[in-house]
């Protein structure tokens, strides 16, 4: 990084950053990203090392880590300490697996939902509409197993 962005306001900053000043200030209220010092009571200035850190967060959010877990990653990459990463990362991997799966049954369960619509174009009786009030007419035809509570 060159001189000119080690020392960047929070508008810069942000700007280089990729994200919105309030970003910023909510990774800051967070305990994400440490407040700098104001330089001479003048405004607080960053640098290079924020900017990486940011940069760590918002890999880490892609890669479907809460903001609390990313917080536990932050104070074990000061620490050094692998292992703990390495298992944190493996109960993030175990839980998308198991997103994965909870999708592919939803995906199944749509599928056969959007099949039996469209086996009764009969606009008295919806198939879909049918399954989706829990009509016992469709009892059998379409298993929702305990996807009920999916959305809540």
């Amino acid at each position: 990084m060159d001189k000119e962005t080690s020392n960047l306001s929070i508008g810069a900053f942000a700007g280089a950053a990729s994200v919105g000043v309030e970003t910023i200030r909510f990774y800051q209220r967070r305990g994400l990203l440490p407040e700098p010092e104001r330089l001479a009571g003048r405004i607080r200035r960053y640098g290079e090392s924020d900017l990486r850190r940011v940069r760590f967060i918002r890999h880490a959010q892609r890669l479907g880590f809460s903001l609390d877990e990313i917080l536990s990653l932050l104070r074990l990459d000061e620490e050094k300490d692998c292992d703990q990463a390495r298992a944190l990362a493996e109960q993030k991997l175990a839980d998308v697996r198991t997103k994965m799966a909870e999708l592919r049954d939803l995906e199944s369960l749509l599928e056969r939902l959007v099949q039996a619509c469209g086996a009764s174009r009969s606009r008295q009786s919806c198939a879909l509409m049918a399954a989706l009030k829990g009509c016992p007419c469709t009892e059998g035809a379409v298993d929702f197993g305990d996807q009920g509570n999916a959305g809540a």
